[in-house]
């Protein structure tokens, strides 16, 4: 499964890992995706979505 959110797409990035000795290795920063059940066109569905579109009220959460 894709690490996207379904909102706003948001997905992972790529960044390094710097040692003390300055040791450069690939990483990738990935975003904080959490499983809700969301209230979508009246009926409700699963959705993978950021924490920052939960936060911010993009989604409104099934009861």
């Amino acid at each position: 499964m894709a690490k996207r959110c379904e909102i706003c797409g948001k997905g992972p990035v790529a960044g390094h890992n710097i040692s003390h000795a300055h040791n450069v290795t690939a990483r990738r920063f990935e975003p904080n995706l959490q499983t809700v059940r969301a209230a979508v066109n009246g009926g409700t569905k699963r959705l993978r979505v950021c924490t920052r579109c939960l936060r911010s009220g993009k989604v409104v959460k099934a009861a």
